[in-house]
């Protein structure tokens, strides 16, 4: 009896195991659906492989690791009649596909069909709808990342060895990480320029005449007519605005009270969600997008398919579907009534580039709330989906009223004759709209005033009429001084490149790793400060290469890039423009240039060198950072540096230091200081206070949380004088 012939399957090449699984159970047996890992192919580690002096052509090879993925791909090609490349729905995702058709060989076979498929959410009605929408591949788009990749390669590899001749070897440079460098040199410069300057703030407590016990808080407002956020300048003003205002009747001069109405934030673009996961759960950008990527690739609800619960998270677009529109309305309004939803709202981004065509980042169903699915999620995607789910709903929700009260004071009848304005304000929340379910969170600045309750808390004032008497109750008067432009905390750097127009949704996480992992900037809580290095880096490439530092000029090439995706601008004219100027600029450097003196570079310590008593600094050499004595060449004094954390080790007490992996990009750990003598080592920050319950070691967990690694029996709150509220960038204390 002949064999039944097996149906060949067609295949689908997604990027990820995790994608692979998902996508392969919605469309059945028929498909045999294998992942890429990411880039097949990609310009060589070791050399420039751009053809400069023929149109930028750019030579690929195939990934280190790759090549078994490559090999399993094409046994699977088997029969199949038909390909689908299912890669992601932007530029990179594009060219991955091209990628894997030229590494394939598959525009050459004449039995396969090509089909491109893209969906933004990976849900079973998304998917077979993307399948049934197929189409090529677009080439404009492959171009875009094809632009964008020579041109990084070209900057990174003409200016590095630029770097290691005139700073120091394993350096590196690149066309927007060198930009946001600039950022941070130039607000620390700021800060250093910064004369603080002194002001007071007059605060009086008043009652009112017909009853006491009924009292409200007012500020300085004016004097003489004269307003301002700062009138009182020294300590002799102060104490004469107290005599008069001492001395003084006060008069209920003017009562305002208006309707305020505010609207929701829009639902998350990539910026704006690393910029709200790093303020509300101090979450990194590459942490954040972790998280994301998991919770877009798919989740395993209980027993049925797995999901994807988010929509796709690299995306500039504040756009939603209208079927997410009307779905989000039916539960509002069932779950908090009609009147928190009354016509679908529609958000533009500011990004006169963003592809509107795309979505924003939002859950793939309301009706999945963070409740439902908290069980099946890791600790950090539960945190990530509740604030994506909450922003979504909260955005096509009403506005919210409050009912906000000015109250004028006018106080008169001192002992100089001068006329004073104090004024109360209040605010009664009346109708929650959005904030029942979300409400934006704010940067922290280094202001110190507070004229004013700037928090979302409603408080009211008494009721006051015109005309009428109230008393002083108490007067204080508080002497302080303006504060600098804040650092530059994660989630602001983010914010401000975005508005420079510097860098890409796919693209702000690699930069702020990037500079930290070149120790161009260190982390002071939670904020970025430039190290010595970093601003010799920074001011050697504005002197050199000024228009690479410029993020006008930066700025515009990204314009440039986006034309090429929209194919109204060819790519290799673009790079051709951009590359004679700037080769003619490395050379120059290259030639004309001063070593920057080592000097410049050494970071300051505490320590003192216990041969000549000069200052020991800190260098970098080939195996990392060591302490050596300022007066080097002629004291040669150096050792180790120790980064230490309090913490102690649990195998034999020892001090637990904080280290690094072996490569450019090593990884951190904490291992003891009795190495190789004891090998205990952990990637978890040790905390110095022992676990409450057996004494051993405590390792942070999650934001405020510690959990014990001795014996694993306590997992709660980190111990009061530990806990510093911050889970990443922790500073540890440096000591030889």
């Amino acid at each position: 009896m002949a064999k039944a012939k097996t149906k060949s399957k067609d295949l689908v090449v997604v990027e990820s195991p995790a994608k692979a699984r998902t996508v392969g159970r919605f469309l059945g047996s028929d498909y045999e659906v294998v992942a890429s890992m990411g880039h097949v192919r990609d310009l060589p580690q070791r050399k420039l492989g751009v053809d400069v002096d023929n149109d930028f052509e750019p030579t690929y090879v195939d990934v280190g690791g790759r090549e078994s993925v490559l090999k399993d791909i094409r046994k699977s090609l088997g029969g199949a009649r038909t390909v689908y490349l299912a890669t992601d729905p932007d530029r990179e995702g594009e060219a991955i596909s091209w990628h894997l058709v030229e590494a394939l060989g598959l525009r050459g076979m004449k039995d396969v069909e090509l089909r491109r498929v893209v969906f933004h959410e990976i849900t079973r009605a998304a998917v077979e709808e993307a399948f049934a929408d197929y189409r090529d591949i677009d080439m404009q788009l492959v171009n875009a990342q094809q632009a964008r990749r020579v041109l990084d390669r070209i900057v990174g590899y003409k200016l590095s060895p630029v770097l290691w001749g005139k700073i120091r070897r394993g350096l590196s440079a690149g066309r927007v990480q060198s930009v946001a460098l600039r950022l941070i040199v130039d607000r620390e410069r700021e800060i250093e320029a910064f004369n603080p300057v002194e002001y007071w703030n007059v605060i009086a407590r008043l009652a009112k005449s017909a009853d006491a016990s009924q009292t409200f808080r007012a500020n300085l407002h004016a004097i003489d007519g004269k307003t301002g956020r700062h009138l009182v300048h020294n300590g002799e003003e102060s104490a004469k605005v107290v005599r008069d205002l001492e001395a003084s009747s006060y008069l209920v001069s003017k009562v305002v009270k208006r309707e305020v109405k505010s609207r929701p934030a829009a639902p998350f673009t990539t910026s704006t969600l690393q910029q709200e996961a790093a303020r509300r759960l101090r979450f990194g950008a590459q942490r954040t997008m972790r998280a994301a990527q998991g919770l877009y690739e798919g989740i395993q609800l209980g027993t049925g398919d797995p999901v994807g619960l988010i929509t796709y998270m690299r995306t500039d677009s504040t756009n939603l579907a209208a079927t997410a529109v009307a779905e989000i309305g039916d539960f509002i309004k069932d779950r908090y009534g009609a009147e928190y939803f009354g016509k679908p709202r529609v958000y533009r981004t500011r990004s006169k580039n963003a592809q509107e065509a795309h979505e924003a980042i939002r859950a793939t169903s309301v009706l999945r709330t963070p409740e439902s699915v908290a069980a099946h999620l890791s600790a950090d995607q539960r945190s990530l989906y509740d604030l994506i789910w909450k922003r979504m709903v909260a955005s096509q929700m009403t506005d919210s009223i409050s009912d906000a009260t000015t109250v004028d004071i006018e106080a008169t009848g001192g002992p100089s004759g001068t006329p004073y304005t104090l004024r109360a304000t209040g605010s009664v929340l009346k109708f929650q709209g959005f904030r029942a379910v979300y409400v934006e969170a704010k940067d922290a600045t280094n202001e110190n005033d507070d004229d004013e309750d700037d928090s979302d808390t409603s408080r009211a004032l008494i009721p006051l009429d015109e005309g009428e008497v109230v008393n002083l109750d108490e007067l204080k008067s508080e002497q302080k001084f303006t504060q600098p432009p804040p650092r530059y905390s994660e989630a602001m750097l983010i914010r401000t490149l975005e508005e420079n127009g510097i860098g890409r949704p796919s693209t702000f996480a690699s930069i702020v790793a990037t500079i930290e992992s070149r120790d161009y900037v260190a982390r002071e809580r939670a904020r970025f400060k430039p190290t010595k290095l970093g601003v010799a880096v920074n001011d050697f490439l504005i002197e050199w290469f000024p228009d690479i530092m410029d993020t006008g000029f930066t700025a515009g090439m990204e314009e440039k890039l986006d034309e090429v995706a929209r194919g109204d601008i060819d790519w290799v004219p673009m790079l051709q423009e951009f590359y004679a100027p700037f080769d003619g600029s490395v050379e120059g450097a290259r030639e004309k240039a001063e070593r920057v003196p080592r000097s410049q570079l050494d970071e300051e310590s505490d320590e003192v060198c216990e041969e000549c008593e000069r200052p020991m600094v800190i260098k970098t050499g080939r195996y990392g950072k060591f302490l050596s004595c300022s007066g080097f060449p002629d004291c040669r004094n150096s050792k180790p540096l120790r980064l230490t954390t309090g913490a102690k080790c649990p195998e034999d007490g020892g001090e637990l230091l904080e280290r690094k992996g072996r490569g450019p990009r090593g990884r951190r750990f904490y291992g003891c200081e009795n190495y190789p003598e004891c090998e205990f080592s952990t990637r978890q920050r040790p905390l110095k206070a022992p676990c409450p319950e057996c004494g051993g070691l405590l390792v942070a967990r999650g934001r405020n949380g510690a959990k014990c690694v001795t014996k694993e029996d306590y997992d709660g709150p980190a111990p009061e004088a530990e806990s510093d509220g911050e889970s990443e960038g922790a500073q540890v204390k440096v000591e030889a």
